[in-house]
């Protein structure tokens, strides 16, 4: 059995009205870890344990980081999250309920990555959080399940980050036939690092991530994100911090689920009937997830945009 969950596919009321055309969630929040990520983590996971891992090593304090530990528990394989200073509390606690050794160092994310490589032996595994074919391949699943509902959309919104979760959802569209399906790929100002890449026409590193949606905040974005990119089958769309909460509250309200806004980017195309939808007239939308974010989280985001 798979450490994921086959998840729900439902044709949303509100955003249908909202896009002013049909919409479709596939529900990737209903993860047992909170999102996609469990899909292709837990099966790189499964294939290192199979090749003889004996520990699990991550430096993401964030959705990757709660799925090593997610499979490391149901596994039987310790884990090791090494996350920086700016890792919330709530975040460090997710990781140690599900039973991963957690060890803080540096001010971001390049700093507690270098500290997780140079902690790896000859039987540990190494997670990274969004650049592995064994994500990809495993975030297909997605897609899979998509096209054995039946539901073909004529385009899918997704959020961007790293680009795992892009690349393995183009890997899905081509697996099943449906290679034609453009794909609309949502950041936020200040975390749009595919958006550079795509502008300047070959991988940028941001100075810095300035967005609230630090799910999102990968400096530059995974090679093969960037080729997806040039593709001419991906189409960059950008909102703001903004409506990315506000796409979160408003999706709390119509369907009893709170995400976080690395996630509200992708319903904020929808919510915001944005351009960048006008040809299609049925959308599939990547509820991503995210765990770590709190109703309180949004609210005091809010008040914060507000002033």
């Amino acid at each position: 059995m798979p450490l994921h969950i086959a998840t729900p596919l439902v044709q949303s009321t509100p955003l249908s009205h909202a896009a002013q055309r049909s919409v479709w969630l596939k529900l990737e929040a209903l993860q047992p870890p909170g999102s996609f990520k469990i899909r292709g983590i837990g099966a790189a996971c499964e294939h290192y344990a199979q090749h003889g891992a004996k520990r699990f090593v991550s430096s993401s304090g964030g959705n990757a980081g709660l799925a090593v530990a997610y499979a490391g528990r149901h596994l039987s394989i310790p884990v090791t999250v090494v996350v920086p200073s700016t890792t919330s509390e709530r975040a460090k606690d997710l990781l140690r309920q599900e039973g991963a050794e957690v060890t803080v160092h540096g001010a971001s994310w390049q700093e507690a990555n270098a500290l997780a490589q140079s902690l790896l032996t000859g039987t540990d595994a190494f997670l990274h959080p969004f650049d592995n074919p064994l994500l990809w391949s495993g975030h297909a699943s997605m897609i899979d399940e998509v096209a054995a509902s039946g539901v073909r959309p004529d385009a899918v919104v997704l959020s961007v980050g790293g680009g795992g979760l892009l690349a393995g959802v183009m890997e899905g569209l081509a697996r099943n036939g449906w290679g034609d399906v453009p794909v609309l790929a949502v950041e936020t100002d200040g975390a749009a690092s595919l958006h550079a890449a795509m502008q300047a026409g070959e991988r940028v590193t941001l100075d810095a991530i300035t967005s609230i949606a630090t799910s999102l905040g990968a400096r530059q974005v995974c090679e093969k994100a960037f080729e997806l990119g040039q593709s001419g089958k991906v189409h960059s769309v950008l909102v703001s911090d903004q409506e990315a909460v506000d796409a979160c509250n408003r999706f709390l309200d119509d369907h009893r689920l709170l995400v976080e806004p690395a996630c509200g980017a992708a319903l904020a195309a929808a919510y915001g009937n944005a351009s960048a939808l006008a040809p299609y007239r049925n959308v599939l939308v990547i509820v991503c997830g995210g765990a770590t974010a709190t109703a309180g989280n949004l609210q005091q985001w809010a008040r914060q945009l507000a002033a």
